[in-house]
């Protein structure tokens, strides 16, 4: 494989609006974040992903772009976007954005241009069809729920697409002058310095054009938008016109959001030459989708968990680099969701940290991971603010759940979890801000926060610190980067192991982690020296292993 510039980086993602509020306003922004790029830099962090800051009405927070170059108000200026990417570059990082480029909002000039000539040159740059019977032109529903079809104001039968919610437009990248658009977009911000992107939803971009309807597969007669994702054909050409004429001109490091790909697509998007550099590891994520929503959502068990994650890593030898989330902007925290109830505490944080660190790809970190942050329990729907949680409250009782039931799948599955503030110090709104924050702070804040983590060596947050450290250490960079991954003890029940091997050195190094709630002694062959413990093990010796429950260890074998 040829050895690229981000294969041995640390990426942290931001969410601008939790992150840290500089004015008081209840709404995290650029100055907020530029305050905090010594704490990232302290922390290891190579790679800052910011959600996205393009100006918006945030009817999907932001996901919903009305000037792909401007900045939110709500954020601050280009002028301070400007200074934030010198910053970052003065210390050694660098920065990408989020490119959403399979809708717009509906407030971008295009689509109010569209809506005033429904069939002008506008309405062709989005995907207007005409209904069939009085009926919108297919059965699709939204991700969001609902009919993925909007009448367009002031016809009859003239509907616009929408894969997400009514406010975000599918944009027809079938358009050549749609294409070449996005692409002087794209380059305009690489020009500007900007390292890269996350590509939101890009699988979305190829359509049938002729939207034919599926059976319905919900009690509202509607059939998932993504049946019609799963059968188009031809992805591949449009993404691969956006890297030549985008990417490929400055060596940018993209990460895809790649949902429903193909299974032999896998080195076309991945590979060598693919279009991304990366895609996001989402099967453990995958594990928990319910038949119909949150309210039947699956448990995660350790075994599949576990066996889910070596089957990724195992599929990506040879091929390419996955990017490795315990959590991001749209999952709940990883803390809560898969680690048991027993092993959710600090020591179970450090064990989580370590088997996923380790793996082979790019680890990506959200922030308030590596403090540990959970889940936020609220006691009524009114005290989310995402659109999907909305939605999925509504389905569950509509499908027979009591409030409380709907109120614990939220609990356990609602992005605004991930979306509280971070969580600074133990001041008022965890020191996110001095105003009302835009979304209330976990209560846990008190207890769980950088301050108090800042001052106790054995804190979660200087467990990341001493783990990213190993990680980049130069004495193991090379096989922790490109070192193949071999799972070992795969018969044992809780325990989470593998090797990771430099096959041009020989140097071999253990993961190993007990994920259950009794103690468990191992053989182990050739330790050599300990490298890392989350639990204050000194050495390891002779040819067993016995790990506490929720301990981890990391041990240098003899090659």
């Amino acid at each position: 494989m040829k050895k690229r510039w981000w294969n041995d980086k640390i990426a942290y993602q931001i969410y601008p609006k939790s992150f840290c509020d500089s004015n008081g306003d209840g709404i995290g922004d650029l100055a907020g974040i530029l305050s905090k790029l010594d704490y990232l830099k302290e922390l290891g962090v190579d790679i800052i992903w910011l959600s996205p800051i393009y100006r918006s009405p945030f009817v999907d927070q932001g996901y919903d772009i009305a000037d792909y170059y401007a900045i939110a108000e709500e954020f601050g200026t280009m002028e301070e976007f400007d200074t934030l990417l010198a910053e970052t570059k003065k210390r050694g990082m660098y920065l990408i954005m989020d490119l959403v480029v399979n809708h717009c909002s509906d407030q971008h000039q295009w689509f109010q241009k569209a809506l005033a000539d429904p069939d002008g040159e506008y309405a062709q740059r989005f995907w207007f069809v005409k209904g069939k019977d009085g009926n919108p032109p297919s059965n699709y529903r939204s991700y969001f729920g609902g009919s993925a079809w909007e009448q367009v104001p002031g016809t009859e039968d003239r509907y616009y697409l929408h894969m997400f919610a009514k406010e975000q437009p599918d944009l027809n990248w079938e358009n050549p002058v749609v294409r070449e658009k996005i692409f002087s977009m794209v380059n305009w911000w690489l020009d500007k310095g900007l390292a890269g992107f996350r590509i939101d939803a890009i699988i979305n971009i190829k359509k049938i054009p002729t939207f034919p309807s599926y059976a319905p597969d919900g009690p509202d007669g509607l059939a998932s938008c993504v049946h019609m994702v799963h059968e188009a054909q031809g992805v591949g050409a449009l993404l691969k016109e956006l890297k030549e004429k985008t990417f490929d001109r400055c060596g940018a490091f993209t990460v895809g959001e790649v949902f429903d790909m193909k299974p032999q697509e896998l080195v076309d998007f991945v590979g060598e030459d693919g279009y991304f550099s990366s895609m996001f590891d989402f099967s453990a994520h995958e594990l928990t989708f319910g038949e119909h929503g949150w309210y039947d959502s699956k448990p995660i068990s350790f075994r599949p968990w576990r066996d889910t994650i070596f089957a990724s890593q195992k599929k990506m030898l040879g091929v390419g680099f996955l990017s490795n989330i315990i959590e991001n902007h749209d999952e709940p925290r990883g803390a809560s969701r898969y680690l048991p109830s027993y092993a959710q505490n600090e020591m179970g944080k450090k064990l989580l940290a370590t088997t996923y660190l380790l793996l082979r790809g790019i680890p990506f970190l959200y922030q308030g991971q590596e403090i540990g942050m959970t889940n936020c329990r609220r006691s009524d729907i009114s005290e989310y603010d995402d659109i999907s949680t909305r939605d999925q409250y509504r389905w569950a009782l509509e499908a027979g759940c009591t409030k409380e039931q709907a109120l614990q799948c939220c609990y356990e599955n609602s992005r605004d979890n991930s979306r509280t503030p971070m969580q600074w110090s133990d001041a008022p709104n965890a020191g996110f801000t001095t105003g009302k924050p835009w979304l209330a702070v976990n209560p846990n804040y008190r207890e769980i926060n950088v301050a108090e983590q800042e001052s106790r060596p054995d804190s979660v947050l200087n467990y990341y610190r001493k783990l990213i450290a190993l990680r980049k250490n130069d004495a193991f960079r090379e096989t922790f980067t490109y070192g193949a991954l071999a799972p070992i003890l795969e018969e044992e029940p809780f325990i989470f192991a593998y090797i990771r091997e430099n096959q041009e050195s020989g140097q071999r190094i253990l993961v190993i982690g007990n994920y259950g709630d009794a103690p468990r002694t191992l053989s182990i062959g050739g330790m050599r020296e300990l490298l890392l413990s989350n639990c204050g093990r000194e050495e390891v010796k002779g040819g067993t292993l016995t790990l506490a429950p929720c301990e981890s260890a990391v041990i240098l074998l003899w090659a």
